[in-house]
């Protein structure tokens, strides 16, 4: 048995993939951003062990989710799940003056990977549109470009593999991947998404708890439990170190190796 923690599991692909780790026997530990959210997530899931509450949108509630996280004892594998997606017609600012779409997508699974105990997993959720991304940190809060919603979201998604492959690089005793579920009907992806909605969450429950041999890798992005093609830009070092170096300054919390 595996314990588990998925960020943003109070609805959505995240309270399916705990589902399916439940079923399989396994410990699994959801989160909520407020206490109303919380009660509703309890009863969606009973067999949880827990909810953690925090806002992740702040840097201050991203704190108090590690704090209690850790607080519950060290989980095997941390799924990050929680994300904002790409409909916003306008630049939403954070009460610490970030995008929120940036604060939530990219800061928190960063922030989190600093703070909640060294799990032997770590899985985060990216999207197709990652490929799309630009990995050009000059502006990546939007307050001098002409706000763009989608390009803000696959910018965030080329970050999140990014985060990936930049742990796998630093913590080579953790498995640390990413992977996108397919453009599926969630609230997120909108009614007219294509792809099967049930193998949405197979994957992330996949690389947190699977011991075959495909998924006990490191640093690499995955569709539907297959390897999938990345963003060049995921892999450059360079790259990877100036994210770090900017969330580690936005933070004043760096990653330990």
């Amino acid at each position: 048995m595996s314990r588990v923690f998925i960020t943003g599991s109070s609805d959505g692909l995240g309270l399916m993939a705990a589902r399916l780790l439940v079923a399989d026997g396994h410990s699994v530990t959801l989160h909520a951003r407020s206490k109303a959210r919380a009660d509703d997530t309890r009863a969606a899931l009973p067999e949880a062990d827990g909810v953690v509450i925090g806002d992740l949108s702040s840097v201050a509630g991203m704190r108090e989710v590690a704090e209690q996280a850790n607080a519950s004892g060290r989980f095997d594998a941390v799924i990050h799940n929680a994300g904002i997606g790409y409909r916003e017609s306008r630049r939403v600012e954070t009460q610490d003056g970030l995008a929120q779409v940036f604060a939530v997508n990219v800061l928190a699974p960063y922030l989190l990977s600093c703070l909640i105990d060294r799990p032997d997993r770590l899985v985060y959720l990216s999207s197709g549109m990652h490929r799309g991304g630009n990995p050009d940190l000059d502006d990546p809060q939007w307050t001098r470009r002409r706000w763009n919603g989608a390009q803000a979201y696959s910018d965030s998604k080329l970050f999140d593999v990014v985060l990936a492959f930049a742990v796998a690089r630093l913590r080579p005793d953790v498995l640390s991947n990413a992977m996108t579920p397919g453009w599926v009907p969630t609230k997120m992806g909108g009614p007219g998404a294509p792809d099967d909605m049930s193998l949405a969450p197979v994957t992330q429950a996949w690389l947190a708890v699977s011991t075959v041999p495909e998924a006990m890798v490191s640093g690499e992005y995955f569709y539907h439990q297959k390897p999938g093609p990345t963003n060049p830009a995921a892999r450059d070092v360079t790259v990877q170190d100036r994210l770090l170096r900017y969330c580690a300054d936005l933070t004043s919390t760096e990653l330990d190796r």
